[in-house]
């Protein structure tokens, strides 16, 4: 399946790609809408994506060209939208056929609506690589990081995790001034329960709480990984049952 992509921005691009390429889709990216428009019937995309924050004066010519042709089940259009996005535009947006309006800070909850947006029209594979899963009190989950620059060890928490990267929250955030975006890390170490994996990471997103993009693991351990996200449902099952019975929760 073909995902559109009419986005200036290649941090947007990048976060975007990250959480929804696994889903199974080959993304297209176009940085000039016209351009987008020109190969919309080549491409016959599943789906789009439009920047109207990149491209507010051609985001609704470009939303009605394909829906001359492509009603929203057939292809779902979503519009990122920036702050200063007005109340009348939303309301515009969706009378001429936009399936969705998502913020283009693109902080969880807006990823987890481009997700669902996607997935109401889209259907996908819930077991697929790129599901999410926020770590917790039953799961364990750490990062150690080696900067690349200077090679200290940064510690931090994992706050959520999929086979295709993660969200990671320093522990001390100055060590990490130096790692600009994109900077690829080839020493990593990331215990997930009773794993011990060794991932190559790439920054994806800068900030309190950065993103770090799986660029490859030795050996079979991508696999492994994989395994164990999909387990991961059922081992917090049991350790709730564990400490249930442990507390005297059971007769």
């Amino acid at each position: 399946m073909k995902l559109l992509l009419a986005v200036g921005s290649d941090d947007t691009y990048d976060l975007i790609s990250l959480y929804i390429r696994p889903l199974g889709f080959e993304m297209i990216r176009y940085r000039y809408i016209v351009k987008a428009m020109d190969n919309v019937d080549e491409i016959d995309p599943a789906g789009v994506i439009i920047s109207a924050n990149d491209f507010p004066r051609h985001w609704k010519a470009m939303v009605q060209f394909i829906r001359a042709e492509r009603p929203k089940e057939m292809c779902p259009i979503i519009i990122l939208t920036g702050k200063n996005f007005p109340l009348e535009a939303t309301t515009q947006a969706f009378y001429i056929g936009v399936s969705g309006i998502v913020d283009e800070t693109l902080s969880t909850p807006d990823l987890d609506r481009l997700q669902t947006i996607i997935s109401r029209y889209i259907p996908v594979d819930e077991r697929r690589r790129s599901r999410r899963f926020y770590t917790g009190e039953r799961t364990r989950f750490n990062l150690l990081i080696s900067n690349p620059v200077d090679k200290t060890i940064i510690p931090g928490e994992v706050k959520n995790i999929s086979a295709t990267g993660l969200s990671f929250f320093p522990a001390h955030s100055t060590l990490m001034k130096d790692i600009g975006l994109h900077t690829i890390m080839p020493q990593c170490s990331l215990r997930a329960g009773h794993l011990l994996l060794s991932p190559t990471c790439r920054m994806a997103r800068t900030g309190r709480i950065v993103s770090l993009e799986f660029i490859s693991f030795p050996g079979d351990e991508q696999n492994i990984l994989e395994k164990y996200l999909e387990e991961l449902p059922i081992i917090e099952l049991r350790n709730k049952q564990m400490e249930i019975q442990e507390s005297g929760g059971f007769d």
